[in-house]
């Protein structure tokens, strides 16, 4: 029985698995935007959700453990310096998965888009628009000379 078993196997053993998902993320950091199949998007969105949460505090230390899953300075960098800062004060939802409509040909399996809810060259202040002002009331013109309120 599987009972409190987490994760998904994919049909595959732990190190195919693992390395999946660390391409994956890696497409993922590199392109903001990548398609594949529903299940695969969402066992990816736990992996990058930590990244970016990791890339909040610039610390060695955390350099090591996001180099860890990446094995690349070049990624690492990206990550800290232009990925991170793009979340800062965010708590979390750094990704967004996307069912798409139509399944993938040939084994009909469900395909969505996961992408980071922030792309490039959007900040903080561009991701929530300011609520609309309250229209101000208009008050009712001073009558003019010579005319009288009825």
């Amino acid at each position: 029985m599987r009972h409190k078993k987490s994760g998904r196997k994919f049909g595959r053993n732990a190190s195919h698995r693992k390395a999946m998902l660390r391409n994956m993320a890696r497409s993922l950091l590199i392109h903001e935007r990548i398609r594949t199949t529903e299940h695969k998007a969402k066992e990816l969105r736990g992996v990058v959700e930590h990244l970016v949460t990791l890339s909040q505090t610039d610390s060695v230390h955390a350099r090591r453990l996001a180099y860890k899953v990446l094995e690349n300075h070049q990624l690492v960098a990206r990550l800290f310096d232009e990925i991170g800062p793009r979340f800062r004060g965010q708590g979390g939802g750094y990704t967004r998965v996307v069912k798409l409509s139509l399944p993938r040909n040939g084994d009909c399996a469900a395909m969505a888009i996961i992408e980071l809810t922030r792309l490039a060259g959007e900040t903080a202040a561009e991701a929530k628009p300011a609520p609309a002002a309250a229209p101000e009331p208009e008050t009712p013109a001073a009558p003019a000379e010579g005319e009288t309120q009825e």
